[in-house]
């Protein structure tokens, strides 16, 4: 570890180490009586002392370290009052060395601002503090819950993800989609979204799927903007689990690309010690929940190619870590590629978000259709022929076409089966469905 320095930011204060190679371990938490900020590193050592530091405008009163059990480095930022910490790594670049940052924050700022300060760990782990959460899934008030749509945006925070031309940044478009998806969601009976990022900061990947679950997610879909270094390279793709691996070039890119985000967030400081997460890590026989993200995946890709260009036809398979959840149907969507000037600007566009959100959800709807998970009120509907094989109750925004689309049937055999002239329509209008009973 070489070269360290203190800079007064709007908020507080950064602290940065020079790393000349990652740390075996890395926490940052905080102490009381006194206020101090405690970096612990584990198998690491300074080359020379940390060196003396202009505290002026900031809450730091000083900055020392320690060796701990022989071969642990401990830095302390003595504070004059408590404060919020954040703490990342940055990855080694051409231009730059790799970096530890910690910020220092004054306390009670908003998930959006930056995550509270993390404590030491208990024994037993409880969910981590300063990530997006829900209440349980809500009830439909006949003991019925919905369908919860955890909706996961890429990157955030001091990673932006792929950069686009005129400085349009992945995290900030993937952001916008996910709000879009969220709305779209939310409009359908039966169903209710999370976003696992509901703001500009990061979360490490294995983490989002923890947010997910305690949300009480039924399927998670993590949304992305893809980058080549060719930029002709266009189109929509989506890619569920592999266990053995990526299926092609461009996954094997685009997996190491997204996984390599995380060194970003300081993952190694907050690896998750919860028992369902090591699982996650450790066990991929996962069988029946990668082929029900196969199946979201197909449906998705298929919906997404009514309004945007595939650059596969088929789901691709990659090793993301978001994707890495046993008991969760997960895929990841790439909406088009922001390195390419043209599919850029229609990225940027509301209209075409708003375009994409609402195809995805038809596959996420069409999936559903097949596998509804149990206690749901679209699985009810279904058992007891008010879903697939009975009625239907429109809702607003619903046109004939969209009906037709989500029962597999088409808008001839709808008008007939209900005789109706026209296209016409209104809410809480009940339609009849042809099909099975």
């Amino acid at each position: 570890m070489q070269g360290a320095k203190l800079l007064p930011t709007g908020k507080g204060a950064r602290f940065e180490l020079q790393l000349d190679r990652a740390p075996a371990s890395f926490q940052v938490f905080t102490l009381d009586n006194p206020h101090r900020a405690v970096i612990d590193l584990g198998d690491a050592r300074l080359r020379g002392g940390l060196g003396s530091f202009d505290t002026t405008g900031t809450a730091v009163r000083g900055v020392r370290s320690g060796i701990r059990n022989g071969r642990d480095l401990r830095i302390v930022i003595d504070l004059a009052g408590p404060a919020a910490v954040r703490g990342s790594t940055l990855a080694a670049t051409a231009a730059s060395p790799a970096l530890l940052l910690v910020e220092l924050l004054p306390p009670g700022l908003s998930v959006g601002d930056a995550p509270p300060a993390t404590k030491p760990p208990a024994p037993a782990a409880a969910p981590k503090r300063g990530t997006a959460t829900a209440p349980p899934a809500a009830s439909t008030g006949t003991g019925l819950r919905d369908i919860v749509v955890a909706i996961d945006a890429g990157h955030g925070g001091q990673d932006p993800g792929a950069l686009g031309p005129g400085g349009l940044r992945e995290k900030n478009l993937v952001l916008a989609i996910s709000r879009e998806l969220k709305a779209a969601v939310d409009r359908e009976p039966g169903y209710r979204a999370v976003l696992v990022r509901t703001g500009d900061y990061f979360i490490p990947l294995a983490q989002r799927p923890a947010i997910a679950r305690r949300a009480g997610a039924d399927v998670m879909l993590s949304i992305h903007a893809d980058a080549f270094h060719r930029t002709a390279a266009h189109g929509a793709s989506v890619y569920a689990l592999s266990q053995r691996g990526a299926t092609s070039e461009t996954a094997k890119y685009l997996a190491e690309r997204e996984n390599r985000s995380d060194l970003l967030g300081g993952s190694v400081a907050l690896r998750d010690k919860d028992p369902v997460l090591a699982e996650v890590i450790l066990d991929l026989s996962m069988t029946a929940t990668l082929n029900h993200s196969l199946h979201l995946g197909d449906q998705v890709l298929t919906a997404m190619g009514a309004v945007n260009e595939l650059h596969k036809h088929k789901v691709e398979q990659a090793g993301f870590v978001v994707l890495k959840s046993p008991d969760m149907p997960s895929v990841l969507v790439e909406t088009g590629f922001i390195s390419n000037p043209g599919e850029a600007r229609k990225l940027a566009d509301s209209g075409h978000q708003r375009r994409l959100a609402t195809a995805i959800f038809s596959g996420v709807r069409r999936h559903f259709s097949v596998h509804p998970p149990d206690g749901t009120r679209i699985a009810w509907q279904q058992r007891n022929g008010h879903g697939l094989g009975r009625t239907h109750i429109i809702d607003r925004g619903d046109t004939l076409s969209g009906i037709a689309e989500r029962y597999n049937i088409s808008v001839n055999q709808l008008k007939t089966h209900n005789g109706l002239s026209s296209a016409v329509i209104r809410a809480g209008q009940t339609l009849k469905i042809p099909g099975s009973s």
